[in-house]
């Protein structure tokens, strides 16, 4: 990419994010976010149910990793490539296949179930199935499998021809050849998709005797959790027990790995002995099978993760139209910034015109460090912007210069080509809402384009109803939105639409003015970012609408009138077409206003805190979340706690004390409507309008401290969890009313168990070498969710406790799972 360096000594710190980056906005972003943001701030959580490699979310010996690897290979395997004409192949087509006698077992089913959220227009059924390859993969310590974007999702299901253990050998080479795979890509496609997992008795009772386990599964190799050789090595040198090679399957004659890994004379599985080539070839194989498109899909390049990008970046008016916040946050990769860190970020933006003519607070906004978020094989560190932007001057695009802390700095332009903004449609957030599956959509249209056409292009989910048909139905509408009332240089037009159901949450909102070639968006916008109620705009007075551009005397402010004009959202009627009513009132007599509570019962407004950067949550005793929030509702809740504080507008903690990684926050920052009370404020995102109780506290009836015992297990101390796994593997549980005597009644039987983060239950009957003692204060920040006096972990901390008739060894003697990665 094209980018300056300010500091010449920036050349060494830098260079590494000098190589070829994507150019934003790109139509992979979605994909990409959902690539690379597994854990940490910001992460997007796809791997959820496949990391550890060993998570067994859907089951005992069910290995969620494994499961999704083998999906990605029936999506594929019902393709055809004859004749030099490929049809089918990875497009999703899996998902209306299920009952097929190809796709047998739950796998598949819970595979998709949990890819469902995740699909929109922007990240169809065939991409995430791809995505879950190299999650699978990854996770499992495998190599990374390159992933591109632009697969388009079948609508019917393929023809049937998914290999079977019965098969021969010369079936299984005629039907991998139908799907384009030589003789050598069969066996090692297989070898690599059964380097994990195991075979179940309950779909394969022939090859696995039910009964005969302990789980219904018996592995493929020795390491059932790890993306290694062993299926390979262990077959060579003759001590295997992959059931598909050895035992049962002989005599019932679906031993189908050594019919095919033997069908060559073991030339090709020999040669993928070794750990580095057989990394190699799986990463070659195993992106060819994604990479099985039909004819005339054409996919993107594998996509990169940016070294610098910007995240749901968005405009929207302030109230009186003289300004526009600019709110978003940029994301930086540090994977390679090696001994150095970031210090600050500078967006560098130009004015409508593309020149700087930006006001009195210039063109430029400075923000430091929020968060940072971990990939397989990358970091990132995220920027913060909320920026206040003349709304006669405007925006058009910006760069931004990433100053570290050694002094030295890099200014990024989007490969030459500034990351672009458009400033003539936006959608007003706050005055959009969504409540029972009714939305209503206000944009602000600048006013030089208000002769043309402006609508709102809806992208929504729908479920099939069919238990067998997990993806829901994608559907899209466009509706013409109205006019309404003018606000100095723009006018709000408005929307509804109705019956978007229990998935209405998943909609994302597209508003367009123009059509064709004239035609600005404000696009992909989060219905989930809406609140429950729309908020009222107060607007300048008429005499500032103007009828072109705005101007730069259009920025005057608000005079001093005695009468404001407030567009209502919220009484418009639920109908399918646009018809919001807007109606402009003038405030009369002495009806309750919107404002910041000072007092409510023995409480005191305290100010807007935000959220705490630890992890966790600013306040951790209780937590409650409903559409019809209020102040006093959210101080019922939280009787006898000292602290009671609103979010989001709809979202309500409790606590005795405030995570200290909490700061002050502008009271403005908290400008976000209760949900069930237009008159107060409920916090904002990530802002807690905070109050505190003046009553005196009651002797407490047991002291808050670490727990030498919950019997029968005796404390070991505060422990480490694993980068990018779990320390225990053996169950894990999660509840609101969290307790420790409820985590070792779920962990019974087990050796270890520990709480985590508040909420969270693990156990296991090894603990992972990776998990090392942390100190006892990493411990004592977050209390357990049901019981305030009684310490639960904290994010990455385990409050760890062992059986009291295995604690004679000290913990440095506790081991690895054999299965850990």
């Amino acid at each position: 990419m094209l980018w300056n360096v300010v500091l010449w000594g920036a050349i060494l710190s830098f260079s590494p994010l000098a190589r070829s980056d994507p150019t934003w906005p790109s139509p992979n972003d979605e994909l990409e976010e959902i690539m690379y943001q597994v854990s940490g701030y910001r992460a997007r959580n796809f791997g959820g149910t496949v990391i550890p490699c060993s998570n067994e979310a859907s089951g005992p010996g069910r290995q969620n990793a494994a499961e999704w690897l083998r999906a990605a290979f029936h999506d594929m395997a019902t393709s055809t490539f004859l004749g030099g004409v490929r049809a089918g192949g990875m497009d999703g087509s899996l998902q209306y296949e299920l009952t097929s006698s190809d796709n047998l077992g739950p796998g598949f089913n819970t595979t998709l179930k949990f890819m469902a959220d995740y699909y929109t227009s922007r990240s169809g059924v065939a991409d995430l199935i791809a995505l879950g390859v190299y999650y699978a993969v990854r996770s499992c310590g495998g190599p990374a499998v390159p992933v591109a974007g632009g697969r388009v999702d079948a609508v019917a299901a393929g023809p049937i021809g998914v290999p079977l253990p019965q098969n021969t050998a010369y079936t299984f080479e005629q039907q991998f050849t139908r799907m384009g795979f030589s003789k050598t890509e069969m066996i090692q496609v297989t070898a690599c998709g059964h380097t994990i997992g195991g075979v179940h008795d309950s779909e394969f009772p022939e090859i696995v005797p039910v009964g005969t386990t302990t789980n219904g599964e018996v592995a493929l190799d020795s390491t059932v959790a790890a993306f290694d050789n062993k299926v390979v090595t262990e077959y060579i040198a003759g001590n295997t027990t992959n059931p598909m090679v050895v035992g049962p399957s002989i005599k019932a004659t679906r031993n189908s790995d050594f019919k095919v890994f033997n069908y060559d004379g073991n030339v090709t599985i020999n040669a993928m002995a070794a750990p580095d080539d057989f990394n190699s070839i799986c990463t070659t194989v195993l992106q060819k099978l994604i990479d099985t498109v039909p004819d005339g899909v054409v996919l993107s390049d594998p996509i990169q993760p940016y070294a610098v990008k910007p995240v749901n970046m968005q405009l929207a008016l302030n109230a009186g139209a003289s300004t526009m916040q600019l709110t978003g946050i940029i994301r930086v990769r540090s994977t390679d910034f090696g001994g150095d860190s970031a210090s600050s970020l500078t967006l560098n933006y130009k004015d409508r015109s593309g020149g700087e003519n930006c006001g009195s607070s210039g063109c430029k906004y400075t923000a430091t460090i929020l968060g940072a978020t971990q990939g397989f094989d990358d970091k990132f560190v995220w920027f913060p912007i909320n920026a206040a932007i003349p709304t006669s001057t405007g925006i058009s695009s910006f760069t931004v210069t990433l100053t570290m802390a050694s002094g030295t700095s890099q200014t990024f332009d989007n490969n030459g080509n500034s990351y672009p903004m458009q400033d003539a449609i936006l959608i007003q957030q706050p005055q959009s809402c969504l409540f029972s599956g009714t939305l209503t959509v206000t944009a602000a249209v600048r006013n030089d384009r208000k002769s043309l056409p402006v609508s709102m292009y809806l992208s929504y989910k729908t479920p099939t109803g069919d238990p067998n048909r997990p993806i829901p139905s994608l559907k899209n509408v466009t509706v013409a939105m109205t006019e309404g009332t003018c606000v100095g240089a723009y006018t709000f037009y408005t929307a509804n639409y109705t019956g978007l159901g229990d998935l209405g949450y998943a909609s994302k909102i597209d508003v367009i003015s123009g059509s064709g070639s004239s035609a600005l968006r404000d696009d992909f916008n989060a219905a989930s970012d809406l609140g429950g109620t729309c908020q009222n705009f107060q607007t300048p007075p008429s005499s500032l609408c103007t009828t072109g551009q705005a101007s730069a005397t259009s920025s005057v402010e608000t005079t001093s009138s005695t009468s404001s004009t407030s567009i209502d959202t919220t009484s418009s009627t639920s109908v399918t077409s646009s018809s919001t009513v807007i109606t402009t009132t003038t405030s009369t007599g002495p009806t309750e206003t919107l404002h910041h509570r000072q007092t409510l019962g023995e409480y005191v407004l305290v100010g807007c805190q935000t959220e705490s950067t630890s992890g966790g949550r600013a306040l951790s005793g209780a937590a409650f979340a409903y559409d019809s929030m209020t102040l006093e509702s959210c101080m019922a809740n939280c009787t006898g706690f000292v602290y009671f504080g609103t979010e989001y507008g709809r979202e309500c903690y409790c606590g005795d004390s405030l995570q200290p990684t909490s700061q002050n926050a502008s009271l403005t920052d908290c400008n976000m409507v209760c949900g069930g009370d237009a008159t107060e404020y409920c916090g904002a995102g990530n802002r807690i309008e905070l109050y505190s109780t003046t009553a005196s506290q009651p002797a407490p009836t047991a002291t808050l401290a670490p727990k030498p015992t919950v019997s029968p297990y005796v404390r070991v101390g505060c422990y480490t969890e694993i980068p990018g796994g779990r320390a225990l593997t053996g169950a894990a549980y999660a509840d609101d009313a969290m307790t420790l005597e409820m985590c070792a009644s779920n962990c019974a039987g087990f050796t270890f168990w520990a709480a985590e983060y508040g909420r969270e239950c693990y156990c296991g009957n090894t603990l992972d070498s990776l998990s090392t003692p942390a100190p006892e204060s990493d411990c004592q920040t977050m209390v357990c969710a049901g019981d305030r006096y009684e310490y639960c972990g904290a994010g990455n901390r385990l409050e760890l406790y062992q059986l009291s008739t295995a604690s004679s060894a000290s913990p440095a003697t506790v081991t690895a799972s054999p299965t850990s990665v």
